[in-house]
Order: structure tokens, then C-alpha cells, then sequence
């Protein structure tokens, strides 16, 4: 589960990370009140003025802009509200702003100059073992820095038994070329940011940029949070911070209804049972020379409400050109799921214009087939692999 900025610099907070403070503004007026409340914390003159959307690159699209005074605040939190804002994270139509976050301004002018840094935390899968992924180019897309530069960037592996370590929080702070007061609130830093990371049930931690300030403190300025979902049974108060305005709206109608559903942008529809042969159904597709639309796996419960649920959410989708079903009847028999097929499809009418091919093979599958076979309906049946590629492929020709 992603999270805003805000949101995710709330968690960061509570585990004694040091954050760029902000408050959260829902219309210009209350950036304006969110702007005076910031001064008189912090004493901040200026404020940044940040879209909360989930997408990265914010500040390309325009969606992160300096206010120096309360008439800027207003004025911009006016045109970033409502804007549909379009980064290389987004789609070409954008993601619509709801909300902004009013920042105090941290570059502000001291001994030193102030400088930025990259800092991740995730899973190495190739290893089993969380990392922490470094770099002294703060402020850049790490993809990019990564294909240019990639000496520039570090890499610390964390082992799971026995979890951070002081010795590895400082070499990472030696390694961003810090000394002296930066370094010590670096190694704290670091050690923070990975309890936080642990504790809080996380798949990924990004914070770009980490900032070193003219006085040598170090601070979030933003960060990009992702959660485990399978996690957020342990906490409650962070499934309340979902926002479904932000995501896929189909997604959102397949979880309601307890369908395991990710939109693609192919051309097939998939309606599987099982994550391993909606995978394999997938591949199949592609190499049938077609490309999939979605996967979409229905779980031991096909039936027809189920199955009528699974076409709906399917052919919202305009590209969708034919509908691969492909079901392996082990806990539930293919009879029933080949009746519910039959069942959906007459519910739907008109609504299914595509044609649909459908794949049984397991318990009461020759059953399946002559159900299919018999309902008159301009529903293909398939035993094999190979003959549900084939007819696939006719359709798509």
C-alpha cells in the first residue's frame, strides 16, 4: 500500500526520524492558516508547497513550488489543488491533486552549504537480506544515476539476524563523505530510518532527498513509503491512512468484492484461479501473440456471482479484445465453474461483446466441456494448452 508524503514522514517521526516539517492543506485557505501555524514553530518565512499525489517527480510536473510569502501560499496551493498533475510516474492524463503539504523551508543559510543525498531501504530478493541503498546524488531520479553514475551508488546489506549494526550506520555516513556533527546525526539517522523500515512493516523506504543542513542536521525531506499489505492486520492505524482516490479505480472495485485483480495494458482478458496459472496463462497469451489485459485470479470460489464479477471488471477495460478463462478444477469442480460462465453470461447480455474462450481441465472437466459445448452461447471450449493458444490467436487475427 503506497502512502502520501505527509503520511509517510508521519511514521518516519514517530520512530525519532528527523523530518521536514509540514502540515497537510485541503483548499488554499487552509494552506494559508497551515503556512502561520509552520512560521510560528519554526520561524520559517518561506514554504514549499507540495501536491500529495503517489507518483514520484513531483516537481517536474510542477506539483513542488517555493511560496515566500503568505499571498505565494495562497496563490499557489490555489493552482496546484485540482490540477492534474503529470509526471514521468503518471499516466499521460495525470494524477488529480487533492490535497497539498504546506513544508517550513530547510535550505536556509549557515556555515556550510546544505547538500542532498539518496537513502533507500528494501528487500535485496536476489539475497534474502534488506539493504540499505545509498548515494551522494540527493535530488536526481536514482534510475539515472544508477545508468550514469552507478559508482556513485552504495549499497549496505543488512543480516536479518542480528539487524543493523553502529559499525554499518557509520560506514555509510563515512561513505557520504560526512564528519564530525553530520556524521553523528547521519549514524542516527540511519539507524532510525531502519527501525522505522522493520517496525512498521514496510516494503520499501525512500527518502529523496535526504538533507544535510548549513548547521549539519540531517533531515527527510520527502519520503516515499510503501507498505506491506499482508501486514496491515498488525496495524490499524495505517490501513486508515489508505486513499483510493489515488488508485486504480477497478482494483479497487476487485478487492471489494474479493477478487485478486492488476491491470494491465494488453489486449486479452484473464480470469485464472491460482496466482502460479494465472502467470502461466499470461506467457501463454503472449506467445498465442496477444498481451495481457489484467491478471485476474478468482480463487476456489467460481461461481457465478463470482464470475460475473470477474467479466464486469474485465471488460471495463476498452482494449480488451477477447477473454481467456483458464481454470484448473481441483478444489472446485470445472462443472461449476462452467455453469456459472454460462450463468454470467446470460446475466450480462448484451454487455459481453468480445469473444470468450474457456479452458477446463481437472474434476468433471469432459462435463465442463459439453456444458459449454451445448448452451448455445459463442462461448470456445479448450482442454489442452495449446488448443486455448491456438483459438487465441484465431481471435486476435
Amino acid at each position: 500500500m503506497n502512502l502520501h508524503e505527509y503520511q509517510g514522514k508521519e511514521i518516519l517521526s514517530s520512530f525519532g526520524v528527523e523530518i521536514q516539517r509540514g502540515i497537510v492543506a485541503q483548499t488554499p485557505q487552509e494552506a494559508v492558516e497551515a503556512a502561520k501555524k509552520l512560521t510560528e514553530q519554526t520561524g520559517t518565512g518561506w514554504h514549499v508547497i507540495k501536491a500529495q499525489v503517489h507518483a514520484g517527480g513531483r516537481g517536474k510536473g510542477g506539483g513542488v513550488k517555493l511560496a515566500k510569502n503568505l499571498q505565494e501560499v495562497e496563490s499557489i496551493s490555489n493552482d496546484i489543488i485540482g490540477m492534474n498533475l503529470v509526471t514521468p510516474q503518471t499516466s499521460k492524463e495525470g494524477k488529480k491533486v487533492h490535497q497539498v503539504l504546506v513544508a517550513e523551508d530547510v535550505y536556509y543559510p549557515g556555515d556550510s552549504e546544505p547538500e542532498e543525498y539518496y537513502m533507500g531501504v528494501l528487500l535485496n530478493r536476489a539475497t534474502g537480506k534488506n539493504m540499505v541503498m545509498y548515494s551522494t546524488e540527493g535530488g536526481m531520479d536514482i534510475e539515472t544515476v544508477a545508468e550514469e553514475t552507478p559508482h556513485l551508488i552504495f549499497t549496505e546489506e543488512i543480516d536479518p539476524a542480528t539487524g543493523l549494526q553502529g559499525f554499518q550506520a557509520r560506514k555509510i555516513a563515512f561513505n557520504l563523505g560526512l564528519k564530525g556533527q553530520a556524521f553523528k546525526q547521519m549514524t542516527k539517522f540511519v539507524t532510525a530510518l531502519y527501525k522505522a523500515y522493520m517496525e512498521s512493516d514496510s516494503s520499501m523506504f525512500e527518502i529523496n532527498p535526504v538533507l544535510k543542513t548549513s548547521d549539519d542536521k540531517i533531515i527527510a525531506v520527502d519520503a516515499k513509503v510503501t507498505l506491506d499489505e499482508n501486514a496491515l492486520f498488525r496495524h490499524k492505524d495505517y490501513a486508515a491512512m489508505r486513499d483510493i482516490r489515488e488508485e486504480n479505480p477497478t482494483e479497487v472495485e476487485a478487492k471489494e468484492v474479493g477478487l485478486n485483480y492488476v491491470d494491465l495494458d494488453g489486449n486479452v482478458g484473464c480470469m485464472v484461479n491460482g496466482a502460479g496459472l494465472a502467470m502461466a496463462t499470461m506467457d501463454l497469451i503472449k506467445q498465442a501473440g496477444g498481451s495481457p489485459a489484467n491478471f485476474l485470479d478468482v480463487g476456489g470460489t467460481a461461481d457465478a456471482a463470482r464470475v460475473e464479477a470477474a467479466f464486469r471488471l474485465i471488460l471495463k477495460d476498452p482494449e480488451v479484445k477477447a477473454i481467456l478463462i483458464n481454470i484448473f478444477g481441483g478444489i472446485v469442480r470445472c462443472d461449476r465453474v462452467a455453469q456459472g460462465v454460462v450463468d454470467a453470461y446470460k446475466a450480462m447480455g448484451d454487455a459481453v461483446k468480445v469473444p470468450i474462450i474457456v479452458r477446463l481441465q481437472g474434476t468433471n472437466a469432459d462435463i465442463a466441456k459439453e456444458l459449454i459445448d451445448n448452451s448455445g452461447l459463442p462461448v470456445q471450449s479448450a482442454i489442452e494448452f495449446k488448443e486455448a493458444a491456438d483459438k487465441v490467436q484465431a481471435v486476435l487475427a
